[in-house]
Parts: structure tokens; sequence; C-alpha cells
């Protein structure tokens, strides 16, 4: 426990269930726009992919978290042919 304290005295917190149950939902649904896209050779679909897999660890708060990938994932809807 008092590795907790020492971690929040520098600033530092572990994230919350709602975050990581967020950030792995739109990991794997970048993970399989990656693969749809690279298999049918659709440029958009497969860099949308990638970015959802990636910008949970460049985004620390949960709510942009969440907007943040309904935006990606309605882009992903919007060039999925």
């Amino acid at each position: 426990m008092d590795e907790l304290n020492t971690l929040g005295s520098l600033g530092l917190s572990l994230p919350t269930p709602a975050y990581l149950i967020g950030a792995i939902l739109f990991g794997l649904i970048g993970f399989a726009a990656y693969r749809y896209g690279k298999r049918l050779s659709l440029n958009k679909v497969k860099w949308i992919g990638v970015a959802l897999m990636l910008y949970p660890y460049a985004i620390s708060s949960t709510a942009i978290l969440y907007l943040v990938g309904a935006a990606l994932c309605l882009a992903l809807y919007i060039w999925r042919h």
C-alpha cells in the first residue's frame, strides 16, 4: 500500500476499470479494422484501425477516451468500403 501512496505523490495513478475496458474495447475494434483494411487494401480503414489501437496510450481521461474512440468508430463506419 505504501507503493501506491508513493506513486500518488509523484502524480501517477492507476487507471479506472472504465478506462481499461474502453482501451481494450477500442484496441480490439482497431485490430479488427486494421486486419480488414489490410486484407481489402483499404488504406483509410487500415490507418483508422492503427489510430484506434494506439490513441489510448496518449489519453489519460476516461471521458476523452470514449469521445475519441466513438469519433474514430464513426469514421470507420463512414469509410468502411
